[in-house]
């Protein structure tokens, strides 16, 4: 999963090097290793250390103008392993799968159409704190259904601070799948250091039908950021987060505290998440994060112990440390 701080870094340096690069038409190449150690422990369950890849990527963008006012653009990035030669999933080190990869169109007056995979217009408008996060494997996330995969994404110029969004998922039916149209929609309004998003997401699907309905409130107070998130689906959840980011000279701090309300099975579970992070350079940074779950019995799983008795969990931890270089 793609972190909100290693997205804004890599496209502060690709925009310089994409400045130069269209001097020559030249593609942008860009990539980024991370590497990470964690200690994932269930109370009554598994207990493991592991050392992983955590989402290393390589990719290449290119944009160029099509008449005055109107460019197209494009990107492609790729996941790779950086920590050995094939994972549990039997995956190898090689580029085996897209991240994102998408072409489109952008101008001065009608803002920009893509296509392709990528972040969806749900995930950019209101799910800061999942995204934000390193490791994220215990954040608990917004919860709506529509994918990545083949969407057509619309976002509109800035009408004084308000800017729209939306995406339609096209799922055709070759080999005999149901067709289906999820959708997306998105409103975002930006003044000084206060931001306000709203986001729905249709859900179509096998699973549910239900929209999403998702609201962000932030504020920058100088070095501060404060997050505020709500996501709730009809007779499944409702979930609710907030986060603080504090930014010292090359240091970063955040905590985050995150709930979710269950109506369809019931197991409620909760979730604190703290980072440090230290920039080594404008290339490099490590950081430390700390997860606490607890729940419901049953919230993360169901374990037989030594003696044969059966576990419902209800506590999950997990300490990570972990490094990421990009360019």
């Amino acid at each position: 999963m793609k972190k909100t701080i290693l997205a804004s870094a890599i496209a502060a340096a690709t925009f310089s090097g994409a400045a130069l690069a269209q001097e020559s038409n030249l593609p942008t190449i860009y990539g980024n290793i991370q590497l990470a150690v964690v200690h994932d422990n269930t109370d009554g369950g598994d207990s493991f250390v592991d050392h992983y890849d955590n989402g290393s990527t390589l990719g290449v963008l290119h944009n160029h103008q099509i008449a005055p006012g109107i460019e197209g653009f494009f990107k492609a990035e790729f996941h790779f392993l950086a920590d050995s030669n094939n994972d549990t999933l039997g995956r190898d080190s090689g580029l085996f799968e897209i991240d994102e990869a998408y072409v489109g169109v952008r101008g001065d007056n009608f803002g920009q159409i893509w296509v392709g995979k990528d972040d969806s217009t749900y995930e950019t408008a209101v799910d800061e704190i999942n995204q934000f996060f390193e490791v994220a494997t215990l954040n608990i996330g917004p919860g709506y259904t529509t994918g990545e995969d083949d969407l057509i994404q619309y976002l509109s110029p800035s009408f004084g601070g308000l800017t729209l969004g939306a995406a339609l998922q096209f799922n055709g039916d070759r080999g005999g799948a149901d067709k289906s149209y999820p959708w997306q929609l998105a409103a975002m309004y930006n003044v000084d250091a206060l931001e306000l998003a709203f986001a729905v997401d249709s859900n179509d699907g096998p699973s549910s039908n239900e929209n999403t309905y998702g609201l962000r409130a932030s504020y920058n107070l100088d070095n501060l950021r404060l997050t505020g998130e709500y996501h709730t689906t009809k007779d499944a959840f409702d979930k609710f987060g907030v986060m603080g980011v504090y930014t010292l000279g090359k240091n970063q701090f955040a905590l985050a505290y995150e709930m979710m309300d269950r109506d369809d099975n019931g197991q409620d579970m909760d979730t604190i998440t703290l980072q440090a992070l230290h920039n080594l350079s404008d290339n490099m940074y490590v950081y430390f994060e700390g997860y606490l779950g607890g729940g419901d019995k049953g919230a993360y799983g169901t374990y037989t112990d030594s003696l044969g008795n059966t576990v419902e969990s209800d506590e999950r931890s997990i300490a990570a440390i972990g490094a990421t270089y990009y360019f």
